[in-house]
């Protein structure tokens, strides 16, 4: 269980206004929520201890919880916005500010959604009721516990359901002890013309892949593939990442939960979307009086 000392180490939402728009300002205007995290961990220096705290159950980590508030208080606040890929920018008058004074943000964003017709306990349950970025996608939390319930096997089959899908040829699942974590090969093909091996491992966990499995799933490589992959349910740490792209070593590709959850909703594996149509509703009162 993780003390409130050590919780109360990590960064509260506010304090990362600065460091985020820092981030995607360094990452040349534009970035996604992992490379905002990362940057923003490497920006403030913030030790291992404090970046893997996991927020629940699911894959998010407690700083990665709280840069999501960040990152909607900002948004409110008119200075980014996101694609529908969840990739974040400025907006025009977010590129004319160099930095936010936080509780002017603060401020705003509870001006903007009080609601004069009800009196909230706490100025967290009137934020919680209207702006929770955790509302807005509560279907991946619930997609995220969905595959942390999966048994080892039926993940497996998942992922490789999933790279057939993204046009893996010849994928197997192995499931073989002693293979070096290897769960599976497919063949990657480019353009109908130049494929090549490639071996993979799932973990189905909500923990951090650091980069021993990394270099265990290298060593296991040699003289099979030239390329690996790495799925997880959860995260990797930043050591892992390096690992995984270090220099004259073969390359090892990281999917992290929150990719993988967006894999299976853009190809439609288990998750089903609706687009659903608001009617909008105006009654022309001058036209009333002109009967």
């Amino acid at each position: 269980m993780v003390d409130d000392y050590s919780r109360s180490r990590v960064p509260q939402y506010h304090e990362l206004f600065n460091p985020t728009l820092g981030a995607i300002r360094t990452l040349g205007g534009s970035a996604s929520n992992s490379e905002i995290a990362n940057r923003v961990i490497e920006d403030m220096r913030l030790p291992d201890a404090i970046t893997q705290l996991p927020h629940g159950r699911g894959n998010l980590t407690e700083l990665e919880y709280r840069l999501f508030w960040a990152r909607t208080y900002l948004k409110q606040f008119g200075v980014i916005d996101n694609s529908e890929r969840g990739i974040w920018s400025f907006t025009e008058s977010g590129t004319e500010i160099g930095h936010v004074e936080p509780s002017d943000v603060v401020e705003y964003v509870r001006q903007r959604h009080r609601r004069p017709d009800k009196v909230p306990e706490t100025e967290e349950e009137d934020l919680l009721a209207d702006v929770s970025p955790i509302d807005a996608d509560s279907w991946r939390e619930t997609l995220s516990e969905t595959l942390l319930n999966m048994p080892p096997p039926a993940f497996e089959r998942l992922c490789q359901r999933l790279l057939r899908e993204s046009g893996f040829i010849e994928v197997e699942v192995t499931g073989q002890s002693g293979d070096g974590g290897i769960d599976g090969r497919g063949i990657i093909r480019f353009a109908g013309l130049i494929s090549f091996p490639v071996l993979f491992q799932c973990k189905r966990y909500s923990g951090n892949v650091g980069p021993s499995v990394v270099r265990d799933l290298r060593g296991a490589m040699q003289g099979r593939a030239d390329r690996g992959l790495i799925l997880t349910t959860g995260g990797f740490t930043r050591d892992a990442h390096m690992e995984a792209t270090r220099d004259g070593a073969p390359p090892i590709d990281l999917i992290d939960g929150e990719l993988l959850i967006d894999k299976l909703k853009e190809l439609r594996l288990g998750v089903r979307v609706a687009k659903i149509e608001i009617e909008e509703v105006t009654i022309d009162t001058k036209w009333f009086n002109s009967i």
